[in-house]
């Protein structure tokens, strides 16, 4: 049964899935929670809330059976609901908490590199250096300082690789807004990273 499913696509799936099969929803979930864990981690750089919003997000999934849409891609929608879904919660805790996001360090090591490794390769952004512990603690601080548009855009494109038009749709904004608003979090990515290994040098 499983080996059938892995070949199926994610219509066929949730097809299955809201007639009762619940085999159907353990393979999305297979297909998908690694890549959903990761995007989370990157966003929310907290352990709690990343394991809230991650159970979260796939029991929305579970419990919104009935208003599939076969004909639509799942993956920019299950990522929609857990990017809203990761916003809330970051803002709760903001609220309760009052501390800068880039404070918030987990003791254990969060380890993204299977994300870092899935990098797509762009020349105005270091992550040939990528592979260095140091160096990916760095990258995860310079983008929980950035503002929530900006951190999200970007984690979504260079960590996600989702097109202009998936992004657009995800986040509800017109196509050259995403362009302009992935050029400014680039830039500033690019300045953080410089000033960063500038002090790091001094």
């Amino acid at each position: 049964m499983t080996n059938e499913l892995n070949k199926l696509t994610d219509g066929e799936l949730l097809t299955r899935y809201t007639e009762g099969e619940e085999a159907a929803f353990r393979e999305i979930v297979n297909r998908y929670k690694n890549g959903l864990y990761a995007f989370l981690r990157m966003f929310l750089n907290r352990r709690e809330l990343v394991e809230d919003v991650f159970q979260e997000t796939f029991l929305q999934l579970f419990s919104s059976r009935e208003s599939f849409d076969t004909n639509r891609p799942l993956r920019p929608w299950l990522f929609t609901i857990a990017a809203n879904k990761a916003k809330d919660a970051l803002r709760k805790w903001q609220r309760k908490n009052a501390i800068p996001i880039g404070t918030m360090t987990d003791s254990e090591d969060l380890s993204f590199d299977d994300m870092l490794n899935s990098v797509t390769s762009d020349s105005t952004m270091p992550y040939e250096q990528l592979q260095k512990d140091e160096t990916a603690v760095r990258v995860r601080r310079i983008i929980a300082d950035m503002p929530e548009n900006l951190r999200e855009i970007l984690v979504f494109a260079y960590f996600n690789r989702f097109s202009y038009k998936q992004m657009a749709e995800i986040l509800s904004i017109p196509i050259g807004t995403v362009k302009s608003r992935l050029h400014t979090a680039v830039s500033r990515f690019a300045k953080e990273w410089k000033a960063s290994i500038g002090s790091k040098e001094t």
